[in-house]
């Protein structure tokens, strides 16, 4: 929300109190609470009105501080609020002096000053980071109702992502952005998945600790200040100190909770009936035909609304004039290795018969006056499931839980966003601060059905709506977006935006899902969907089998394929990664390099893990500019090398895209191309890229290579080694001698097939 009338001047309707100067500090518990007034204090009647700020500083672990401001305490606690991790043998040091009171967790600082202005300073390592000065917080009164604000400096150069998945601009600096998940597709400022969180290339990141609505002002209002503001009496948010944007995210990920590690099936391709086409067992089957008879490796299955029938969504049963033997056909089909998923959301239309059922029980959202909850939009009489409601959720569950015994594997929740606040929640929740946070309840309840089902490192759904927390649930897709290269573009940014705000795993409807996409634009689609951390195939009144497109569209869906489960021991890396430490599979490029000012605002690629550089072809001829970072970095497809730093034009035909291996990389490959879950170690190639002198360590599947390289020679000493793997020095000539292996030919450089668990070459030229 924006206050202020230009620099000098507050809107009509608003007023304003701001801390002027400290008048107490106390500390204890963990805990420094400072008082302030909001006037000079001259004489004892200056004491007598007008509103107080109160001040208190937090620090959960270490590298987080917290900042809670408030005007009246007596505002009664409401529900929900984030589940919040903390650190219980970490202790922040307070030190106290005439000029402030500064509290120190790890390297991090916060200074609030006593003196004749206003001022809370953050630092780290000796340096600035932000501060909140003179008339940066305020209590905002706008036509009688009362808001906090926070007003955060930014440095000239400072940049600012995150905020959920939005599909504008990658940098957020001069956006405003309001927290508050809407269904509004991927070409219009709303988004499905808001978080309160940004993250700068400063070396720090906010989280603003409220599920409800949050107006953030990135340079928009004051422009050299990111703001945010929430309605109420108080306001908390976090500072996370990096330095480094990969840092920033595993200490957010830290407090806010971080991604399950998603099965490995679930990296392969999913293969979707679309959404309004008309669709039977026969037409599925027809499609997985298809999909084997050309050599289309297929690893999930996906039978969206229409499973149902039509105003029963969602009732949870087989349409029983197209799915007649749904358990005769899920057997059938898992019988040819596939998983299944199946399409649900948490809405319950009227002629379900579970709507009586939820409304006799209570557990159905109601309004204040008892009514079940309902409009028309999306199903006729449709009402909301209350997921604060413990006997709603065991209900809700047990209907997934016998689906899952038919042998679906897995869901795709959908929807969640547009969640009314006219309602009573069955736990007294607060309608507005549940507005975001009941995609978190929804997708959380399926995930654990699933994860009790089918155990730990098995469980995964196919989810549209998030907010702050909800990345422990994975996966999450891009939602509506049209089939056009404009909407493609977009869909990437809100993907690398969502990966900024913690979220490790993310996808997109290859193709688009609205409209029907030319054969061109569908083949680039491909090649950035299989470059993606999960791949779907899927559209709203069409079919994306790729033979309805042309030949072509076979040749280069089987091409990416294959490479992605090719791929796999790597891909398989960066996804633990992003499981153990909270970096995303898919990185805006300013994650990765972070000094590199080049990098700052790139928003048409991104590295696939810690190694590849992947820039999506947005045209159909096939002309497309990257920007390649320093060092000389390797086309994985053509074998080619590019010196960085420079930008990039290239024209690329359909069976092929840039995709960069950084220098000094070992890539493991795998030897399976027809399946994602297989034993990554045995039969895997390591191949080294612009090997640096030092020591490497590789872990694939259950082994790990340690690679030293010094000068012309190479040794690697496998542990746990499997009873076959290789060695290829792409680019390399020849070599002297080799220990522990035999030399072969390859077409990029020198291929060495290990004989045992150690390896050594000399004479590398």
């Amino acid at each position: 929300m924006k206050f202020s009338d230009g620099y000098w001047l507050l809107r009509p309707g608003v007023e304003a109190a701001h801390p002027v100067e400290v008048r107490d500090v106390t500390a204890g518990n963990g805990e420094v609470v400072v008082h302030a007034s909001t006037r000079p204090i001259r004489h004892r009647g200056d004491t007598l009105s007008g509103p107080a700020v109160t001040l208190g500083l937090t620090s959960p672990m270490a590298d987080v501080i917290g900042v809670r401001v408030t005007h009246f305490t007596g505002e009664a606690p409401k529900e929900p609020v984030f589940a919040l991790a903390a650190d219980s043998a970490h202790e922040a040091k307070v030190v106290e002096d005439d000029a402030g009171v500064v509290m120190t967790s790890g390297a991090l600082s916060v200074r609030v000053h006593r003196g004749e202005q206003w001022r809370v300073d953050f630092t780290a390592d000796g340096r600035s980071l932000t501060s909140s000065g003179t008339k940066g917080i305020g209590f905002m009164t706008v036509d009688g109702v009362h808001h906090v604000r926070e007003q955060l400096t930014m440095g000239v150069g400072d940049t600012v992502y995150g905020l959920g998945e939005r599909f504008g601009p990658l940098v957020k600096n001069g956006q405003t952005v309001d927290i508050w998940n809407a269904d509004g597709g991927t070409s219009s400022e709303q988004a499905y998945k808001n978080v309160p969180f940004y993250l700068t290339n400063a070396g720090y990141g906010i989280f603003v600790n409220h599920p409800g609505h949050v107006s953030f002002e990135v340079g928009s209002e004051a422009v050299s200040k990111v703001q945010f503001s929430v309605e109420g009496q108080t306001l908390e948010y976090f500072l996370v100190y990096g330095p480094s944007p990969r840092e920033i995210l595993r200490k957010y990920t830290a407090l806010t909770g971080r991604p399950a590690l998603p099965p490995a099936w679930s990296f392969g391709l999913w293969l979707s009936t679309s959404f309004t086409t008309s669709y039977d067992e026969e037409t599925v089957s027809g499609f997985i035909d298809g999909m084997l008879q050309r050599d289309l490796p297929l690893s999930v299955f996906h039978f969206d609304c229409f499973w149902m029938r039509e105003f029963h969504w969602c009732d949870f049963e087989w349409d029983p004039r197209t799915f007649p033997d749904p358990v005769g056909m899920l057997e059938r089909l898992r019988a040819r290795g596939l998983r299944i998923s199946v399409w649900i959301n948490p809405y319950i239309a009227q002629r379900s018969p579970l709507f009586a059922e939820g409304k006799a029980n209570g557990y159905l959202l109601r309004k204040p006056n008892g009514d079940v909850w309902q409009w028309d939009l999306w199903q006729p009489g449709m009402a909301l499931v209350d997921f604060t409601n413990p006997a709603a959720r065991a209900w809700y569950s047990a209907k997934l839980d016998a689906l899952l015994a038919q042998g679906v594997d897995c869901f795709k929740t959908d929807f969640g966003e547009r969640v009314p606040t006219d309602v009573v929640y069955h736990d007294g929740s607060d309608p507005e601060r549940m507005h975001n946070h009941y995609t978190h309840l929804y997708n959380q309840t399926v995930f654990e059905v699933l994860r009790k089902r089918r155990g730990d490192g098995d469980a995964v759904v196919f989810a549209r709506s998030a907010t702050a927390g909800s990345q422990q649930f994975p996966v999450h897709w891009g939602g509506d977006c049209e089939a056009t290269y404009e909407s493609m573009a977009e869909s990437l940014r809100g993907g690398l935006s969502l990966g900024m705000s913690g979220f490790g795993y993310w996808s997109h409807d290859i193709g688009g899902f609205e409209g029907t996409p030319s054969a061109a634009l569908f083949k680039r689609w491909i090649a950035f969907g299989l470059l993606s951390s999960h791949s779907r195939l899927h559209g709203s009144s069409s079919y994306r089998v790729p033979w309805l497109f042309d030949e072509e569209s076979v040749d280069v869906l089987r091409r990416f394929v294959k490479l992605k489960l090719r791929l796999m021991p790597y891909l398989d890396g960066a996804a633990r990664q992003a499981s153990t430490e909270g970096v995303p599979m898919m990185r805006a490029m300013v994650v990765e390099f972070p000094d590199d000012p080049g990098c700052a605002h790139l928003e048409r690629q991104y590295m696939l893990g810690d190694d590849l550089l992947v820039a999506p072809v947005f045209s159909d001829d096939g002309d497309v500019s990257y920007y390649v970072p320093e060092g000389a970095w390797t086309h994985l497809l053509t074998g080619e090398t590019v010196q960085g730093p420079r930008w990039v034009r290239d024209r690329c035909d359909f069976l092929t895209a840039p995709v960069l291996v950084r220098p000094d990389t070992i890539l493991p490959v795998g030897a399976v191309d027809d399946r994602p879950d297989y034993d990554y170690a045995e039969g895997v190639t390591l191949q080294v890229y612009q090997l640096a002198d030092g020591d490497h360590v590789t872990v694939v599947g259950g082994a790990t290579f340690r690679t030293h390289r010094g000068g012309d020679e190479i040794r690697v000493e496998a542990e746990n080694a499997p009873s076959s793997w290789r060695l290829l020095l792409v680019g390399a000539q020849a070599i002297d001698a080799v220990d522990g292996g035999t030399v072969g030919e390859h077409p990029d450089g020198v291929l060495i097939s290990a004989e045992s668990g150690a390896l050594t070459l000399r004479g590398i030229r």
